[in-house]
């Protein structure tokens, strides 16, 4: 039997005539969601309500119902007369977590996904929302064979829908890629994120044995030699060594990051948008000292609590905007700056729902704000290191462009030879991409400061 068909199957053993609490955890994520939550603290926050099992469960099927709404939507709106947008929000959600389970779920049985969606539309929303739950769900089921999606003659309208993502956003990647490229985009967005380990105090043979051990089957990370992939589904807080210390939890897409920022050993460092805390404990293998500011105290609570169970000294946590640096004279300063988050699409399903267009020019003008900012807290022939999850060239390369024409004591100064893979560089500037590399989506770019 497979984890997911045991979770599946532990899941339907707590039902006593009632909704198990899987599901309604499910239903109050997606109600966090149209509130304007994120996704991963909106299920961190709810999570504790669940054991170790169901909460692996109900992630497969929230995270998984967002990678596939526009399929689901489409299926549900030839099925429910007048179409879903004559429906409330919240039994849309329902109904797209009850089809999900249907027709995506082979831990779960059609009578269940049926009855347990049908209740809890009756408890959120009465009778009338039951029935048609009812009936939409079993005509679903008796149909399951024989469902198609709609022909859409338009191939970008086609692609969106046949990979679940916002037309504009498709558009815009086969303007920029062609409509191959963009489809391995949209695939690899679509498929759940291995989880990738970076050794902390020890090298990786010692961590290889101290979880072979402990019965956790381990892969090699593209990209990375010295991290280590998760070949299965693990609980962190299980594993001693989490506790330990001897981890912490980074995609090789941000030890890229790092490695390219090849911070000279012994630097002074800071990292000005640094929670979870992932890049500056990277960055402090290296540096004498790595200040770890961020502006949120709430993201900050993540950080100490990495810097509390890693006993990583040498970070220091400073709460502080990165608009107004509290640091001056580094020599290194590290930008991870807020983005549209394109890279990440695998990792978080609700962002491609969440972006807008007019977030492009917000996130931009954000961006040149702290990169003048940062430039000002680095010392003559410090580094200035630029980086984003985001695919989006007025997010990355139109701001490296714009920065250097108007900072003429600045220029672009890529790592040595051999520091990260040939295959990440481009022009001097590190791009990493999901379809291309197997990881997050990322950018960044090494300035020195010359002159000034």
């Amino acid at each position: 039997m497979s984890d997911s068909r045991a979770q599946g199957t532990h899941v339907l053993h707590e039902v006593s005539g009632g909704v198990t609490e899987s599901r309604r955890v499910a239903a109050d994520v997606c109600a966090d969601l149209r509130q304007g939550e994120l996704l991963d603290p909106a299920f961190e926050r709810r999570a504790p309500r669940l054991d170790a099992r169901d909460r692996r469960w109900t992630q497969e099927l929230v995270y998984g119902m967002l990678r596939r709404r526009s399929i689901i939507d489409a299926h549900l709106d030839a099925r429910v007369r007048g179409g879903l947008a004559r429906l409330d929000p919240d039994l849309i959600d329902l109904l797209r977590l009850g089809v999900d389970q249907l027709l995506y779920m082979g831990s779960v049985p059609p009578y269940a996904a049926i009855a347990q969606t049908v209740e809890l539309a009756k408890q959120r929303h009465g009778m009338g929302a039951s029935r048609l739950a009812n009936a939409v769900l079993r005509r679903l089921e008796r149909e399951r064979d024989a469902l198609t999606l709609p022909h859409l003659l338009d191939p970008v309208d086609a692609l969106a829908l046949r990979h679940s993502h916002p037309r504009w956003l498709v558009a815009r990647w086969v303007a920029r890629w062609g409509a191959r490229e963009t489809e391995h985009l949209l695939e690899a967005n679509n498929t759940e994120p291995p989880t990738v380990l970076r050794p902390f105090g020890i090298v990786r043979e010692q961590l290889e044995a101290t979880l072979e051990s402990a019965g956790v089957r381990i892969e090699d990370a593209p990209l990375v030699s010295d991290s280590i992939q998760l070949a299965s589904s693990v609980s962190m807080v299980e594993l001693g060594a989490f506790r330990k210390g001897l981890f912490f939890v980074q995609d090789p897409a941000s030890t890229l990051v790092v490695r390219y920022a090849n911070v000279p050993p012994g630097s002074v460092v800071a990292d000005l948008c640094a929670s979870p805390g992932g890049k500056a404990l990277e960055l402090s293998r290296d540096a004498r000292q790595v200040f770890a500011v961020d502006r949120s105290e709430a993201r900050m609570q993540r950080l100490l609590a990495n810097l509390h169970r890693l006993e990583a000294r040498s970070v220091i946590p400073v709460v502080g905007d990165a608009r107004h640096p509290a640091v001056g004279s580094m020599d290194a300063v590290l930008v991870d700056a807020p983005c549209t988050g394109t890279g990440t699409f695998r990792r978080h399903p609700d962002a491609r729902w969440r972006l807008k267009v007019s977030d492009l020019a917000v996130m931009a003008a954000m961006q040149r704000s702290i990169l003048s900012a940062a430039a000002g807290a680095v010392r003559p022939g410090g580094y200035l290191i630029y980086s984003t999850c985001s695919l989006e060239p007025e997010e990355n390369d139109a701001q490296i462009e714009r920065f250097l024409a108007e900072n003429p004591e600045w220029q672009l100064e890529p790592p040595a030879d051999g520091v990260v893979p040939a295959s990440v560089l481009d022009a001097g500037r590190l791009r990493v991409l999901p379809h291309k590399h197997g990881v997050d989506g990322a950018f960044a770019a090494r300035l020195r400061r010359v002159g000034g």
